[in-house]
């Protein structure tokens, strides 16, 4: 199963991305303020970007590392020789978390912010905005996840199916669907709920420092940085950043260039208004 990464990946991708987009024209959440066409073909475009330059580039590393390690007895849960079980746990919870800690540090620290704003830059919300990262932040992404399988020794199909989890919560968090509220209340208890996610895109800087989960909600919880809702509510609230608020500029060019320009905006981590 793991020869055949890349074909699961992709399948499972496709079939994400239709079933959120048939979703959000059913059950929508929220009235989108820019062009449809042209967000999808930017985000999506930057989506296809990403996938040729990490194929051309580290492919799929963070699998490959984890056979690796296996074969080779690298890692934490080598050296302690648990039960495949827990160790296949364990890398999904622990990978999870790491993933969650990259996020902070992709808004705490200038350099990988300049990256990661690239997804903050989209004026709406919805499914392809879980697409819409930086080829330079997916690869970064990928060495630190490789990075990881060899520290930790993790299970080969519990990183894989980590990915397809990541790839497609990251979908799913970000779709523009409405949940009944009630419902809401008790999924956000065990997975990041699109109402949880949007939070964290709001322009308002104290909620974009929050609900940095992607999949399970507790490291927010326990880290401190849950927020229950948006201070203006989520169909008022303002998506994107203040420093980017021209639509007609925000091609895919741009969007490529945006981490090299001289200027990193108004934004800091440790600002509060």
């Amino acid at each position: 199963m793991i020869a055949h990464e890349s074909v699961i990946r992709f399948s499972i991708f496709l079939g994400c991305l239709v079933v959120m987009a048939v979703w959000e024209v059913m059950r929508p959440r929220r009235v989108l303020l820019q062009p449809k066409g042209r967000r999808w073909f930017a985000n999506l475009a930057l989506t296809a970007v990403d996938m040729l330059f990490v194929r051309f580039t580290l492919g799929a590393v963070a699998v490959s590392t984890a056979v690796y390690a296996r074969d080779h007895g690298w890692g934490i849960l080598h050296a302690i020789h648990l039960p495949e079980v827990f160790s296949f746990f364990i890398t999904i919870f622990f990978f999870d978390m790491a993933i969650y800690l990259q996020h902070v540090m992709s808004h705490a620290l200038p350099v990988f912010w300049r990256l990661h704003r690239v997804h903050h830059t989209d004026l709406d919300f919805d499914v392809t905005t879980g697409l819409r990262f930086h080829p330079l932040e997916i690869f970064i992404s990928m060495l630190y996840k490789a990075a990881l399988a060899a520290a930790l020794g993790a299970h080969p199909f519990g990183v894989l199916l980590f990915e397809v989890i990541l790839n497609s919560s990251a979908q799913f968090n970000h779709g523009n669907v409405a949940i009944p509220l009630s419902l809401d209340r008790i999924l956000r208890r065990f997975v990041v709920t699109p109402d949880m996610h949007r939070v964290h895109h709001s322009w308002m800087v104290k909620e974009t420092n929050s609900n940095f989960g992607f999949f399970f909600p507790w490291w927010d919880r326990l880290f401190g940085t849950y927020r229950d809702q948006p201070q203006e509510g989520h169909r008022e609230m303002t998506i994107g950043l203040k420093e980017y608020r021209d639509f007609e500029k925000l091609n895919l060019l741009r969007l490529l260039w945006i981490p090299f320009e001289i200027k990193i905006g108004g934004y800091s981590f440790r600002r509060d208004d």
